[in-house]
């Protein structure tokens, strides 16, 4: 009987670790999500920290897993970003800031041609951000990026180039943070 108690004990456990989340500095995120009916699978995730401050959990989701960054970026497959703001020190004013900083490192200088993409983008984040505020950006080919905040549609901005250089900011040549490039691509 004992016998039985430890095996189905040990089943027990076995499966919950399987079907539990990952957790991440006191974030707790999904094996999966399904923004616009898009099945995503949890790829990896990381904290995005500075000045040894953690400001928030970073997460990738694809449909299968991917360990490159440039792959991910010219996917033709659904796949998408998620913060989780971890941090009280994280305003709109220096999210915006964060992503203006991401675009530059991203094209380089050169996104004179996505000025009024960016702009619109970056309005995404125009209202208050306190801490546990979670950003999902799902990156759809052909169709652009559509943006939500605590699961709620904030906005869509078409375009393959624009689509991409978001991704870049995270996953690209020169990311924002390359630990947390590493971390979300699980290399």
């Amino acid at each position: 009987m004992k016998k039985k108690a430890l095996v189905l004990s040990t089943l027990l456990m076995m499966s919950s670790s399987v079907m539990a989340a990952t957790e991440i500095s006191g974030v707790s995120v999904p094996d999966s999500i399904t923004p616009q009916g898009e099945n995503l699978q949890f790829n990896g995730a990381g904290i995005r920290s500075k000045f040894f401050i953690d400001l928030y959990v970073g997460s990738l989701f694809t449909s299968e897993q991917m360990h490159k960054g440039e792959a991910v970026i010219n996917s033709t497959e659904a796949v998408a970003i998620r913060l989780n703001i971890t941090s009280s020190m994280i305003t709109s004013e220096k999210m915006i800031n964060a992503m203006q900083e991401g675009f530059e490192l991203a094209t380089a200088g050169q996104e004179h041609n996505l000025d009024a993409k960016i702009k619109d983008f970056i309005n995404t984040f125009a209202d208050p951000i306190q801490e546990g505020d979670q950003f999902t950006l799902l990156s759809v080919p052909d169709e652009g990026l559509i943006s939500y905040k605590n699961g709620e549609f904030l906005s869509i901005t078409s375009g393959e180039d624009f689509r991409k250089t978001v991704l870049a900011i995270w996953l690209g040549k020169k990311p924002t943070d390359k630990s947390l490039k590493e971390d979300m691509l699980n290399s």
